[in-house]
């Protein structure tokens, strides 16, 4: 029986944090072996708001080489770089023809980023979704890993599957399949340091609002004394009043690999003088191995360079013959 198909990627911008991590790649990693799995590293997606040209090259290699250090298996996965199938930008066009403008017109993300952006906003951060609906629409996904966050652009996403189907294709022969989210609860939304109500972001413009899987251990202790917490005595779940401390334990449980009751058992008594060392510990105990094989990886490009060839190779005739469905249902002349 085939495998059922899922992608998914992360752009390259900037270090991951323990939010891609915990709440995306370790559970795409968890699932691998399930599923036929397509990652890609989204540079088309990092060049929808500003970005430094002189840094995207380094990023893409970077995050590249995390999915590895995290577990991504090449026996159960491709990993490609989003820009290397040029399929990927060709559908978004397509795409753009058929999808109604106040279908990407209603779109939160949108909404809140063009706030911070101003009149520096661009078309591309508008046609976001879009291109995400392409870059899971070219591999005929069955399941979508995406955080809460993303949920509504999957949405839309299957907006636009079924448009095209009905007004293109036939119930008995359609030419996109209808992706499925793949949502996991526990870990999908790890909280920032700064703000326990806030989402961990690359987008802060605090650094001592995360922890990136990079950090040395000297930063990681640094990042976790200075973290925002409260004066309460005792540690609790889930009290509404105290955010930071339900993410920092939620944070323990995740990296120690402990359930929430274990973790309770264990530190429900504690102030946050002898929490803060213990979750230290844990941290830098859980990220030493995702580094060390990570400096590896990324020391050896011509390892590198041949995994991502090869998942573009991988990548591009699947996307290639999805596009040429496409071209077909529109009317267009095939290639002389």
């Amino acid at each position: 029986m085939l495998k059922q198909r899922i992608l998914s990627g992360v752009q390259p911008t900037g270090n991951l944090h323990l939010g891609n991590y915990l709440g995306a790649i370790r559970n795409w990693v968890s699932l691998q072996q399930k599923y036929e799995n397509f990652f890609c590293v989204v540079d088309l997606h990092a060049i929808t708001v500003p970005h430094d040209p002189k840094t995207l090259i380094k990023d893409t290699y970077s995050i590249a080489a995390l999915y590895l250090a995290c577990g991504i298996d090449l026996n159960d996965s491709t990993i490609f770089v989003q820009s290397h199938v040029s399929a990927h930008s060709e559908l978004v066009w397509l795409l753009n023809c058929i999808t109604p403008l106040n279908w990407l017109e209603r779109m939160i993300q949108f909404k809140e980023k063009a706030i911070k952006q101003g009149e520096n906003v661009s078309v591309g951060l508008l046609n976001y979704p879009i291109l995400m609906a392409a870059d899971i629409l070219l591999y005929n996904a069955s399941h979508v890993p995406v955080g809460e966050d993303q949920k509504q652009h999957l949405e839309l996403t299957r907006d636009i599957a079924i448009r095209f189907n009905s007004k293109f294709a036939t119930l008995e022969n359609p030419v996109f399949n209808i992706p499925e989210p793949l949502i996991k609860t526990e870990g999908a939304r790890v909280m920032s340091l700064s703000d326990g109500r806030s989402k961990m972001s690359k987008s802060d413009s605090s650094d001592l609002s995360r922890i990136n899987l990079l950090d040395s251990p000297d930063l990681i202790q640094k990042k976790i004394k200075r973290c925002k917490t409260d004066s309460l005595k005792g540690l609790e779940f889930d009290n509404k009043e105290r955010p930071e401390c339900n993410n920092l334990l939620n944070l323990y449980a995740l990296l120690s690999e402990k359930t929430k009751q274990e973790v309770f058992q264990e530190c429900h008594s504690m102030g946050w003088g002898q929490f803060k060392p213990l979750l230290i510990d844990t941290t830098v105990e859980a990220l030493k191995p995702i580094q060390e094989k990570y400096h590896r990886i990324i020391d050896d490009k011509y390892y590198l360079d041949s995994v991502l060839k090869e998942g573009k190779n991988r990548a591009e005739t699947i996307a290639n013959e999805t596009l040429t469905k496409v071209k077909h249902s529109l009317g267009y002349l095939s290639s002389i």
